[in-house]
């Protein structure tokens, strides 16, 4: 069947019909070799062209899945850019319905940043020129249109995107790509009996935003790392709709966060259990020396309203649906065997990290506050902020360039990743505790857990023609209005 714009829309929810599963509909198999995606250059000049388009994808032994991706079947490259140069990129769209391109944690104009205001339409390619003067970090990408960011993300519209600093210090790193240096962009999704991607959030799945029964990494089920016997450098995207992952492995061997959302943390930070919301991203060094093979865990995420839900949406239009339980604890994520036939290039650690950022924010000079709401009852509720529903024609905020701010985030009922367009921040505090930010680096997106306050600056422009948003990450409360948009003047 041809993938048109009327089947996708049927595909991604707008029909009235539920599906007829709940939690697994197969047994899928997992243990193929992690994919490593085709990396799109745009240093020294170089233009790339990224084109959304429809396809198939195998994501099942013998099943043929339509999906979307960014110049291929599902997900799209890896696009690397280098600090001090020009990224040019040419966009396309081959589906029948408006896409976007948003530079997830890019320092840009609001023009270029590929909010729903600037869509990229059918058949109607655009190029972009985007001026890259920040530090090395990991990003991504993905579609943002309004009411249909969920839907696009779901089935592929994603991908992530390192920015690359050649004029800074050696940071003693892994850094060989595919090898000891591995993109994992960590996903979670339900496929029906047919092998289809299903994705309808109501109800509940609305509410407490859509998660999936088995996890993808790469576009793979829980696939399998050929690593050295060394140290090996992870970076990990939670590319998922709305589920927190608490990865940790299965032997309990602690490593390193050496990165956040917007770079390098200035000391290897050690630990056993990482958290990561939707949207955040971190950089780790695992130690595969011991030449044992390993699994990486997550514990179920737990994120619901008032905490009483969180089982409940399996059996309700799939927004609980939970990967089946390990009997260790927890649920796989993907495995790593140890290939003696590698060369370990990094064996050590160093105590500090050269090139990580250091933030010049300067004295705030106001205060805002944003209340993230969940309004009305569990089968028909709104999503806002302040009490007002993103409007594509309302400018909540107006910032003054080079201002430096406190913005002050609570949440109701349950937690909420906050993200911020056009900048990182740092985390002042949570919860009424004072946080370390050198502990946890810079950010774009916070999952806020009662309130936070972030200490935010903005030196790019927007205007009400293509203002920034700010929104929880939850793409279905997104989508569903928990969103805002301001200027920069």
């Amino acid at each position: 069947m041809q993938f048109t714009r009327r089947n996708f829309i049927k595909a991604t929810g707008a029909s009235v019909f539920l599906p007829a599963i709940v939690g697994r509909a197969f047994a899928a198999e997992a243990g193929a070799p992690l994919p490593i995606p085709e990396v799109m250059d745009l240093g020294k000049g170089n233009m790339g062209e990224l084109t959304a388009q429809l396809g198939r994808h195998e994501f099942l032994q013998g099943k043929s899945t339509q999906t979307a991706g960014y110049s291929q079947s599902y997900l799209g490259p890896l696009i690397r850019m280098n600090r001090g140069e020009t990224a040019n990129v040419r966009l396309d769209n081959t589906i029948e319905e408006p896409i976007s391109v948003h530079w997830h944690g890019l320092h840009i104009e609001g023009y270029l940043d590929g909010g729903p205001h600037t869509p990229v339409l059918s058949n109607t390619p655009r190029e972009a020129a985007l001026d890259i003067e920040q530090p090395a970090s990991t990003l991504w990408y993905h579609s943002h249109i309004m009411e249909r960011t969920g839907a696009h993300v779901w089935y592929g519209l994603a991908g992530m995107l390192w920015i690359d600093d050649p004029d800074a210090a050696d940071n003693g790193l892994p850094e060989t790509y595919g090898e000891d240096d591995l993109p994992i962009v960590v996903q979670d999704r339900i496929f029906g009996n047919d092998g289809e991607l299903v994705y309808t959030p109501r109800g509940p799945s609305l509410m407490m935003g859509y998660r999936g029964s088995e996890i993808l990494v790469n576009g793979a089920i829980r696939p399998e790392a050929s690593v050295p016997a060394g140290l090996v450098r992870l970076r990990i995207l939670n590319g998922s709709n709305a589920r927190i992952y608490h990865f940790g492995f299965e032997d309990g061997r602690s490593f390193h966060q050496v990165g956040s959302d917007g770079g390098l943390l200035p000391a290897p930070a050690a630990m056993n259990r990482l958290t990561l919301s939707p949207a955040e991203r971190a950089e780790i060094i695992v130690d595969f020396s011991d030449g044992a093979n390993v699994r990486l865990m997550s514990a179920e995420d737990g994120n619901a309203m008032g905490g009483m839900m969180g089982g409940m949406g399996g059996g309700m239009m799939g927004g609980g649906n939970a990967p089946v339980a390990d009997p260790s604890g927890g649920f796989e994520v993907m495995s790593f065997s140890v290939n003696q036939g590698l060369t370990a290039k990094v064996t050590t650690l160093a105590d500090t990290i050269a090139g990580a950022p250091v933030p010049e924010f300067g004295e705030p000079v106001r205060r805002r506050s944003f209340r993230l709401q969940m309004m009305g009852s569990m089968m028909s509720g709104s999503m806002k902020i302040n009490g007002v529903e993103m409007k594509m024609d309302v400018i909540n905020e107006q910032v003054r360039q080079g201002d430096t701010e406190i913005w002050e985030v609570s949440a109701d009922e349950m937690q909420h990743p906050f993200h911020v367009h056009g900048t990182s921040f740092q985390v002042l505090s949570h919860r009424g505790v004072a946080v370390d930010s050198a502990q946890i680096g810079l950010k774009d997106v916070v999952l806020v857990n009662g309130k936070a306050e972030i200490l935010v600056k903005f030196d790019r422009l927007a205007d009400a023609n293509a203002p920034y948003m700010y929104h929880c990450h939850i793409l279905e409360h997104e989508d569903a209005g928990m969103m805002g948009q301001f200027t920069v003047a």
